[in-house]
């Protein structure tokens, strides 16, 4: 399923729904990465440094936890980010104060989980399984996109 495809399926069970149709459970979440992803408990940990560096601003953390080349839409604007040098360098231009703001709130129960990967902020970054091998018998995970 595309992005924008599961954001109109998201938007369609607001409207269909009400705002319970994005009630889900820590456990749900949990459970929902485990099936379309695996490594689930794996994932805890990324995600809490990158929420805690996002909250304190920390460049260097957030880059590490990128995967590159990372895609980043700001401003307006669609940047191919090479390295963690480039995104260190330029971070204040690709990751906006909304976005920050946004993905330092993030509780665990409101992320959103599809089979491209797990969405933090309503979209505004994205972390994914990345495979590190042929087989994908080993992955990590990381950011893979970042929509301000």
């Amino acid at each position: 399923m595309s992005r924008l495809s599961a954001a109109l399926l998201l938007l369609g069970a607001i409207f269909l729904g009400g705002s319970s149709a994005l009630a889900q459970s820590d456990s749900d979440v949990y459970n929902r990465i485990e099936e379309l992803h695996g490594d689930a408990a794996g994932f805890d940990r990324p995600l809490r440094q990158l929420v805690r560096a996002i909250r304190s601003g920390d460049a260097e953390t957030i880059a590490g936890l990128a995967e590159y080349p990372l895609t980043v839409k700001a401003r307006g604007e669609t940047y191919d980010v090479e390295s963690a040098e480039d995104f260190i360098d330029n971070f204040d231009d690709l990751v906006t104060p909304e976005t920050r703001r946004a993905v330092g709130r993030q509780q665990y129960g409101d992320l959103f989980v599809n089979s491209d990967g797990v969405m933090l902020a309503g979209g505004a970054l994205w972390m994914g399984a990345v495979c590190d091998d042929d087989a994908c018998e080993e992955s990590h995970w990381a950011i893979i996109a970042i929509n301000n």
